[in-house]
């Protein structure tokens, strides 16, 4: 243990550096897949996705991404193998931290929306697997989450198709939209602000000294929905109405208020992300903390320190504004045509899936949910909408993703155990 304790400060350093560097990496690709749909509808501006993001993400992560964050940490590999060589386990979570945040450099600068769910699981059992043994692999955990990455864009499909057909039959294809959409719109938020807050109420506020009953979380669910919606009205009775705008385009006035309303989807889905996705810089910075701390105790239980939280946030809001503008323009303007009523509808079933899957503690793909939801939205309006082509591109870097983050961390594994064995 002497090695561990001479060099533990190292260990704590390269793992800020290398989870800064795969946060960076989570805000270029995966917060781009949260905002796309809002900044390519044009709700909102890159600016202001960027604003969004830092307070929304920081909320999600803070006040429901410990389940996530745990299943990243300690939920894939199995400690038993690493007991009597707990620097194994440092080193493993280093390049596992390194080759994903390579991987979505690589894919961000071509504009690929990957996963970087995928990139981390990939690498923590690529190295686990062939660095130290087959048996140092929780296979029963990866095949669940590997379950949920089939899963999760089916629901979400299957939510954004329901969603976005129940818009066209409330609002669109009727005799007054406008009057429609206004006296509808309310109710849709108040489900965005019903279903967040129930999640997080019900999983999230533990950890910082709430534990409600069942009823008190559904009440309070209920007060945040109905403020939500009280707040959406308030905003859409100022939407600057004009019949002319309705020649150029029937529904123009309606997807203004569709815009107003995607302001609040886009703050939900940025929660929900961060719920869900920080976790996969913050899990494995924490393991090496905890591990370089601790003397080297694989089984310590030791909470995560906020800086870790700050460092994870900071890396996304920065990767977000510098390089998310490729992947927004894939998810947001390529897959399909986006209006703010079609995002408004991707968005409310991406976000719902993503706080569902992080209440179960379930580190799902943000990505494979929301283009998931895209693709729901295309095909309510009709497959010949969906651009199938740059689909087909997607798909494809999704199933290259997994082995590279693989390949990459062995790589890195073998170099950092030769640098520090």
């Amino acid at each position: 243990m002497d090695f561990l304790q001479d060099i533990n400060m190292i260990y704590i350093l390269l793992a800020a550096i290398f989870g800064l560097f795969m946060a960076w990496g989570i805000g270029a690709n995966d917060v781009a897949n949260a905002m796309a749909t809002s900044v390519g509808s044009k709700a909102i501006t890159l600016k202001q996705a960027v604003i969004i993001a830092a307070i929304f993400e920081f909320s999600g992560a803070y006040l429901a991404g410990g389940e996530v964050t745990e299943t990243i940490r300690k939920g894939i590999i199995d400690s038993a193998p690493f007991q009597h060589e707990p620097n194994l386990l440092i080193w493993g979570m280093l390049a596992s931290l390194l080759a994903a945040g390579t991987w979505l450099l690589v894919a961000s600068h071509k504009g690929w929306p990957v996963s970087t769910t995928h990139s981390i699981v990939g690498a923590v059992v690529g190295f686990a697997a062939v660095g130290v043994g087959m048996e140092a692999v929780s296979w029963g955990k990866v095949g669940t989450i590997v379950m949920s990455w089939v899963v999760s864009p089916l629901l979400a499909g299957t939510i954004a198709f329901l969603v976005f057909t129940s818009i066209q039959k409330l609002i669109l294809n009727t005799n007054d939209p406008l009057r429609n959409a206004i006296k509808y719109g309310p109710i849709y938020l108040f489900m965005v602000g019903f279903v967040i807050s129930l999640v997080t109420i019900k999983k999230g506020l533990k950890h910082i000294g709430l534990d409600l009953s069942d009823g008190q979380g559904l009440m309070i669910a209920v007060i945040i929905g109905l403020m939500v919606a009280i707040l959406g009205l308030v905003l859409i009775r100022k939407v600057r109405i004009r019949k002319s705008d309705d020649k150029q385009f029937s529904f123009s006035n309606v997807e203004k208020i569709f815009g107003i309303m995607m302001i609040f989807t886009a703050a939900a889905m940025a929660f929900a992300h961060g719920s869900n996705d920080v976790a996969n810089a913050v899990g494995p910075m924490a393991a090496v903390i905890g591990i370089a701390t601790s003397g080297g105790d694989i089984a310590n239980k030791t909470g995560i320190p906020a800086w870790v939280l700050l460092v994870g946030g900071l890396g996304i809001v920065i990767g977000l504004a510098t390089f998310g503008y490729k992947v927004i323009a894939t998810v947001g303007k390529k897959i399909t045509e986006l209006t703010p009523t079609r995002g408004f509808s991707a968005e409310i079933a991406a976000a719902t899936t993503v706080v569902l899957a992080s209440y179960t503690g379930i580190p799902i793909s943000t990505t494979h949910t929301l283009v998931g939801a895209v693709l729901g939205v295309g095909f309510a309006r009709g497959i010949a909408s969906i651009d199938l082509r740059v689909v087909g591109n997607i798909f494809m870097s999704w199933i290259i993703t997994l082995p590279a983050g693989a390949v990459l961390s062995i790589i890195f594994f073998f170099m950092l155990k030769g640098m520090f064995a």
